[in-house]
């Protein structure tokens, strides 16, 4: 599981950010100072880092300068701080991205992903899966089928994308129902249901006999595309 290390001084924001990622499928730890990220850094050696620069004692550069000294982890700076000056001085200081606070999950989810690709040596799902006629392109969020487009909707989209990225684990109900919450609505099992049955209709999958999404009664979904 791909391990994302927030480092943050804020710790709700620390707790509600990890629990969005963690229902995104990733592993999740977290630091409220400089001297703490380093450490878990190194101790758990995470596939990227969400550093806020405003921090006690000493500030996310000194987090950011330790971390290049002994790793090319991918960092993104999530920061409430919006200065040029700002921007520059993180970005030459090896920072792979900046961040301003609030930003939409669904934005974040994104930026990261394109951090993790640059990473040689990250096992990630594919970006374009092809399954007979069926042509996936998460990179552009696009899906073909047998040559014509497939519109999805938003929630189809995040949906399929949550799927692919799941690298074949199983996603249980409540996890995905939490990915596709908006700030408006919650998602019951029922409705979920409903997006589930209108996404496999949409891409040619049979739930009595799938070739993309497998249902586990009572538990969840998983994607078995490639295995």
């Amino acid at each position: 599981m791909t391990e994302i290390l927030v480092v943050d001084d804020d710790e709700a924001f620390r707790d509600a950010l990890g629990a969005d990622l963690r229902a995104h499928g990733f592993s999740v730890t977290t630091a409220g100072s400089a001297e703490e990220a380093v450490v878990r850094a190194d101790l758990s050696a995470p596939a990227l880092v969400l550093l806020e620069l405003s921090l006690p004692r000493a500030d996310g550069f000194h987090a950011l300068r330790r971390l290049r000294s002994f790793t090319d982890v991918p960092v993104i700076v999530l920061t409430v701080r919006d200065d040029t000056a700002d921007k520059v001085r993180a970005l030459d200081a090896g920072a792979d991205d900046y961040v301003v606070k609030p930003v939409d999950l669904e934005e974040l989810l994104a930026r990261m992903r394109a951090a993790l690709r640059r990473r040689p040596d990250m096992a990630e799902s594919p970006a374009r899966i092809v399954v007979d006629d069926l042509v996936i392109d998460l990179a552009r969020g696009s899906v073909t089928r047998d040559g014509e487009d497939v519109h999805l909707t938003p929630t189809e989209l995040r949906l399929l994308d949550l799927l692919v990225g799941s690298d074949g684990r199983l996603l249980t109900y409540a996890q995905v129902a939490t990915s596709l919450k908006t700030d408006r609505k919650e998602v019951d099992q029922g409705t979920l249901r409903v997006f589930v049955a209108q996404l496999r209709k949409k891409l040619g999958d049979d739930a009595a006999s799938p070739r993309l999404i497998v249902t586990h009664f009572g538990l969840g979904y998983r994607w078995i595309a490639g295995e």
